[in-house]
């Protein structure tokens, strides 16, 4: 199955009739199976899933074992041949609905060549996103930058019946993003990659047959580019150069700041907690403000 378009494997029904007999649970092993594949399979066939099922009255068991498609197709099974104990002999099977059959070599041969050109058509498809961001992002740029652009693509395509990503999840993936690039650094008022996509995360505009984030339109604030496609790539562009992360840091505490209004005569009080839908350099902000305007930042070289 690994070698053709995968399939699901079920013990505990008969080939034929498809009549459920039932398989002893306590004999099932998976680390046994496992091993089996290591040692007999090449390449090796990872993302295999092992699952015990029961019947609702509990009288049957089954076992049903995923075999996705695999990228390394195709793989050899070897065993020892039955004249020659040292001989090790290698076949390659592939699954013709309920059958098991064997390739040939002209079936081989080109089961090899589907594979590189997977490979290569994997490679194309990276450097076409990572253009395409680059072109995106630095069509505007007047002075230069520095950019993090980061282009990933499933090694395994979705099955084509797969529904596309729907409008509503596009913001909470963006939002899941954002809440582990956080746990990356462990000072809460560092500008991370994600920082200031939060001010268009809830409205992606559509492209083609991807859903995009882009702050660049808005010419302010940090310059940040993201786009989920529905087969699930994913690409991100942000710019780290010391101008756009400057200007992320204090446009933080002076909105922080504007919340309190005493004056310097006034006795310190505590600046309200911010609310929790903002991001995590603003929430992390509470040191008190003593005047009514926050002084502009120091100059800085780069």
């Amino acid at each position: 199955m690994a070698n053709t378009r995968g399939g699901l494997l079920v013990y505990g029904v008969t080939d034929k009739t498809t009549v459920p007999v039932g398989i002893d649970p306590d004999e099932v092993n998976e680390q046994q199976y496992a091993q089996w594949i290591r040692n007999h399979v090449q390449p090796y066939l990872p993302d295999l899933i092992f699952t015990a099922l029961t019947s609702p009255d509990g009288q049957l068991s089954f076992l049903a074992i995923d075999v996705p498609a695999s990228p390394m197709a195709p793989h050899h099974v070897y065993g020892t041949a039955a004249k020659d104990k040292d001989q090790q002999a290698a076949v390659v099977p592939y699954r013709d609905r309920d059958h098991t059959a064997w390739m040939a070599e002209h079936q081989i041969e080109r089961a090899y060549r589907e594979r590189f050109t997977r490979t290569q058509h994997a490679q194309d498809e990276t450097d076409r996103l990572l253009a395409h961001a680059l072109d995106t992002c630095l069509a505007d740029q007047a002075e230069p930058s520095a950019w993090f652009v980061a282009v990933a693509r499933p090694e395994r395509p979705l099955p084509r019946t797969a529904p596309p990503l729907a409008r509503e999840k596009a913001p909470d993936l963006c939002a899941t993003a954002r809440v582990r690039s956080q746990h990356l650094t462990r000072n809460p008022l560092a500008v991370g990659p994600l920082t200031g996509l939060e001010v268009v995360s809830s409205n992606p505009r559509p492209g083609l047959r991807r859903w995009v984030f882009s702050t660049l339109p808005l010419r302010m604030g940090r310059e940040i580019y993201t786009e989920l496609h529905h087969d699930g790539s994913t690409v991100l562009a942000a710019n780290l150069s010391w101008k756009a992360c400057a200007q992320m840091t204090w446009q933080t505490p002076q909105r922080t700041a504007s919340w309190s209004t005493r004056t310097s005569s006034e006795p310190a009080a505590a600046t309200p907690s911010p609310s929790p839908t903002n991001s995590p350099a603003i929430s992390a902000w509470t040191a008190p403000c003593t005047s009514p305007q926050p002084s502009p930042p120091p100059n800085r070289r780069p």
